[in-house]
């Protein structure tokens, strides 16, 4: 498939795949032509690239892990230790940012329903005072 093809399928823009390209993140075939030539399985590729930019790691990291996924290369005969160790520190980061966040909208829930506890009081005193000769 053509880089654009890819780039549909995938959401990631063609100058990204050119840059995961120049980086060696992914390895697309060259036609006669000079076009790039991206089979089925880079797919997975972009979609763990993009899963690893999303959990924050760098190039570099993307770099020392990558071709030791299993789930970029399900054929490999290995798995790099560091995948499941980044996986897992993932993971428990994932998991401590999820409990901020449920922390942090209970807490809005709440002011929320005291504010609006508040006009319904202010509301009454001023239809209080209104009917008031």
């Amino acid at each position: 498939m053509r880089i654009s093809e890819l780039s549909n399928k995938t959401g990631v823009s063609m100058r990204s795949l050119r840059y995961y390209e120049e980086k060696g993140l992914i390895q697309p075939k060259r036609l006669h032509n000079g076009y790039r030539d991206y089979d089925e399985s880079i797919l997975e590729q972009v979609k763990t690239i993009r899963l690893y930019f999303n959990l924050g790691l760098s190039i570099a990291e993307i770099q020392e892990v990558v071709n030791c996924d299993p789930f970029v290369f399900p054929y490999q005969t290995f798995i790099c230790d560091d995948v499941m160790a980044l996986y897992q520190n993932k993971l428990i980061e994932v998991e401590q940012q999820l409990k901020t966040l449920t922390e942090i909208q209970s807490r809005l829930k709440s002011r929320i329903q005291k504010i609006e506890e508040l006009r319904e009081t202010m509301n009454r005193s001023e239809v209080n005072d209104e009917s008031k000769p």
